[in-house]
């Protein structure tokens, strides 16, 4: 036992990646190749779609997942000739079509595979319902309107940090407890050009944080309190 496991091979075995004479190479496999580190091959169908249909163009139906290149990058500033313009107002759509698709209350343009400084956020009242009363009050969770916020900024109006769990459609099936400010004001135009201000507390102040940092390439799991990371689907993974 103590010799295999000090890389020496047993009988009749071959270590992967080192050959027993007249046996085949065997592939060095570990974590990283369930994890999806080998070459990824698509099945025919989705292949014989891909090759008819031709790559998905953003802003994408569904949110792109962490690994993707434009969930870590800077997103830029929408340029004063794009506003009111037929692409920004495809890409409202799209993130409102998003937000009431989805158990989903805020997402960002990087998030659709464009990297723009643009977000939604909604919280209707029949989805602020499904929230344990004990929660709704600990953390100011009361429902608001669609808002579009295209180059926002943000100002801290309370600098007490609250810590809460938070999802992203973008790590998809995972949670954690992360700390955010109480209440912020945040200022940019709509898809239109229309002045927005809001001045937000509680939930939706931590909404609109979540949201800003997607807008500088950082997900909530940079600020997360790491040992409160959750698969949200642990228990039905042991039934």
């Amino acid at each position: 036992m103590a010799a295999a496991a000090a890389g020496r091979a047993l009988p009749g075995r071959a270590l992967p990646g080192r050959a027993l004479p007249g046996l085949p190479l065997l592939p060095a496999r570990a974590c990283g190749h369930a994890a999806g580190w080998d070459r990824r091959e698509r099945s025919y169908w989705r292949a014989l779609r891909r090759r008819v249909l031709g790559p998905p163009v953003p802003p994408f139906a569904a949110p792109v997942q962490v690994g993707a290149p434009v969930l870590r990058g800077a997103a830029a500033a929408v340029s004063p000739e794009q506003l009111g313009g037929p692409e920004l107002r495809r890409l409202a759509a799209a993130l409102a079509a998003g937000l009431r698709g989805r158990p989903c209350l805020g997402l960002s343009a990087p998030q659709l595979g464009v990297p723009l400084r643009v977000f939604a956020a909604e919280l209707p009242p029949a989805r602020c319902a499904r929230y344990p009363p004990a929660l709704r009050q600990a953390h100011r969770i009361e429902p608001f309107p669609l808002r579009v916020l295209v180059n926002p900024a943000i100002r801290v109006l309370d600098t007490r940090l609250v810590t809460g769990p938070e999802g992203c459609a973008s790590v998809h099936g995972f949670s954690a407890y992360v700390p955010r400010h109480w209440a912020v004001h945040v200022t940019g135009v709509d898809e239109l050009g229309v002045p927005v201000s809001w001045e937000a507390s509680g939930w939706a102040a931590r909404i609109v944080q979540h949201e800003m940092d997607h807008l500088d390439g950082i997900l909530f799991i940079d600020r997360m309190d790491s040992r409160t990371f959750t698969n949200v689907g642990w228990m039905e993974l042991l039934d």
